[in-house]
């Protein structure tokens, strides 16, 4: 194996992508490939303490340009402490969001500058890229309409966003799917376990 492997989990909120890697890892587990699991923004204790400035509802007045930076300082910190390490290892990363959720939500979402979101990318994961990523897409009012019935899942400042930031997403996504090979687009209005199904066979075939 070359130097370890990064696949990514991304979608709008809502979409399930947390799900369906919990219920993915036990079956590549099951074949003897080394995973790590992370998430971003979080995975290491610096990072996940920065996930809690970013993340708290009563954050609200956080510039656009501030929580960009802040995601940027928690993927430093967790790519050079937790990422590379298990790259150097030869392990199969799993990560629960990454470079493209800045491209999207800061992006096309906030309307951030594209290209500057992307030098910093590069900056802060020294250029280093997913090798496949699982896009999870789903309609934003069914996103949200799962995360209002979820009483269990962590209700978070983005989630409090109004229908066209989360629609702005979902197209920042579809944009991006169109423009990366890496980028395998799931649809994830089905069931679960059809959902895992097909993201568990992306993933073999990817490392087979």
């Amino acid at each position: 194996m070359k130097n370890g492997i990064i696949i990514t989990f991304e979608g709008p909120d809502g979409a399930g992508k947390t799900t369906v890697l919990e219920k993915v890892l036990p079956v590549l587990q099951e074949k003897d490939y080394d995973i790590v699991t992370t998430r971003e923004p979080g995975g290491v204790e610096i990072a996940e303490r920065i996930r809690d400035v970013i993340l708290d509802v009563k954050h609200v007045a956080m510039d656009s340009k501030t929580e960009l930076l802040l995601y940027m300082a928690a993927r430093r910190q967790h790519y050079v402490e937790k990422v590379l390490p298990a790259l150097e290892a030869g392990k199969v990363v799993l990560i629960d969001r990454f470079i493209d959720s800045s491209v999207v939500y800061q992006g096309a979402g906030r309307g951030l500058d594209k290209d500057i979101i992307a030098k910093l990318n590069e900056f802060s994961t020294d250029g280093r890229e997913p090798d496949l990523t699982l896009y999870f897409d789903v309609e934003s009012e069914i996103g949200l309409a799962r995360i209002a019935k979820n009483a269990d899942r962590e209700v978070n400042r983005l989630d409090l966003e109004k229908l066209d930031m989360h629609k702005r997403v979902r197209q920042g996504y579809l944009a991006l799917a169109q423009t990366e090979e890496r980028i395998v687009t799931i649809d994830a209005s089905r069931n679960l376990d059809q959902v895992v199904a097909e993201a568990t066979q992306v993933i073999l075939e990817q490392l087979s």
